[in-house]
């Protein structure tokens, strides 16, 4: 959970580097979150069957676009690219495929153009934390 609330507080930051973790995780955290408003749209204020938005999962959909587009391009510089190749994601499938495998790379394991290595920087002084 700490991955997602550091994402969250870096909310609007394109700069510097993310790792695989971080990436991952808040990922990982954001999906279990707009399945579970999704669920709750459709018990709650739609219907099961029934094609009407999901008021919810819009919402938050629309909350965290900034910050994911801000991790996916802090992952990105941790592989040595550069924020702008989240725009090959236009290319249908093919895009999305080159992305994963962008976002699943190593990051490079000394500074590079973005930053030092993520890896050698403390993530949190939390007696218990996961520093994976």
């Amino acid at each position: 959970m700490q991955w997602y609330a550091k994402v969250l507080r870096q909310y609007a930051d394109f700069n510097g580097r993310a790792r695989r973790t971080e990436y991952w995780m808040f990922t990982l955290v954001s999906v279990i979150v707009g399945l579970v408003l999704r669920l709750i749209d459709e018990v709650v204020f739609v219907g099961p069957g029934l094609s009407t938005t999901g008021w919810l999962g819009l919402i938050y959909s629309v909350a965290v676009i900034v910050p994911t587009l801000a991790v996916g391009v802090r992952r990105l510089h941790d592989t040595g690219r550069s924020g702008w190749w989240l725009l090959i994601a236009v290319i249908p499938l093919i895009g999305a495929i080159v992305l994963i495998v962008f976002f699943a790379l190593e990051g490079q394991r000394s500074s590079n153009a973005y930053g030092p290595d993520p890896k050698t920087v403390p993530v949190s002084t939390h007696a218990g934390s996961f520093t994976g």
